[in-house]
């Protein structure tokens, strides 16, 4: 829901910004590029059905349009500039890796308005947006706390960018307010998106004793993984409960 109250706000701006004469002639295209699948049920997901909920809102005032699977290099600064060139007025960039290719798109082309996700560079174009996650983690944390027999956490972690760090933090010391001994294992990935590095990084940390483990990776296989070894799972972006009816809190 977060995700969907931005992008209909950032839409409502961009519109709001136009003069009247070009919102009686022109549509808005809006552009959304992807790091991962559609269908990854996490973060690429829950950004897609929000922006379903963009075209719901405004119907015939917008056009919107979305490419997946975009790598963080090179590649998003090319798919940026063919989103411009083809109209788009307002594109949001879903991932940290896309910063870069963002703010040099961005100052070729200031009539455009770009919206970055967990970014921190801006300029008059370009917004960032995130909600405070790492306030969550640290409720995460004392819930898991609370849950864990072994006293061993588990965090499958994606790649050690700001978001990252903040919320492995908070998962931590939230644990450590109800529990000072607790330990926590973490097993990086360097992925947003690989279900198999996912599955063998909780194998991972279960196997070293922790029984509550939290991710920020975009596919279901952490929950799953922690159902069919009776442990708990938080997972990010959407409600996972199906792959984990046992095991996800």
């Amino acid at each position: 829901m977060k995700k969907f109250k931005l992008a209909i706000t950032a839409a409502s701006f961009a519109l709001a910004a136009m003069t009247p004469s070009v919102q009686a002639a022109d549509k808005l295209k809006i552009g959304f590029i992807y790091v991962g699948p559609i269908g990854d049920h996490g973060w690429s997901y829950q950004h897609n059905r929000a922006r379903l909920e963009v075209e719901k809102e405004f119907g015939d005032k917008v056009e919107t349009t979305y490419l997946e699977n975009v790598p963080e290099s090179a590649d998003a600064e090319r798919v940026l500039e063919r989103l411009v060139r083809s109209g788009h007025k307002l594109i949001f960039a879903t991932s940290f890796g896309y910063m870069d290719s963002v703010m040099k798109v961005a100052k070729k082309y200031p009539d455009v308005r770009f919206e970055h996700a967990v970014g921190f560079k801006r300029a008059k174009n370009v917004s960032t947006y995130m909600v405070r996650m790492h306030e969550a983690d640290f409720l995460m944390g004392r819930t898991a706390a609370k849950m864990s027999k072994t006293g061993t956490l588990g965090f499958v972690a994606t790649f050690p960018v700001p978001v990252m760090i903040a919320g492995i933090n908070a998962y931590m010391r939230g644990a450590q307010s109800v529990n000072p001994n607790i330990k926590m294992k973490i097993v990086w990935t360097n992925s947003w998106f690989n279900p198999t590095l996912e599955a063998d990084a909780a194998k991972t940390v279960i196997q070293q004793g922790a029984d509550v483990l939290r991710t920020y990776a975009d596919s279901p296989s952490v929950v799953t993984v922690a159902h069919e070894n009776g442990a708990y799972a938080f997972a990010l972006g959407s409600n996972m409960i199906k792959f984990g009816p046992k095991s996800q809190l």
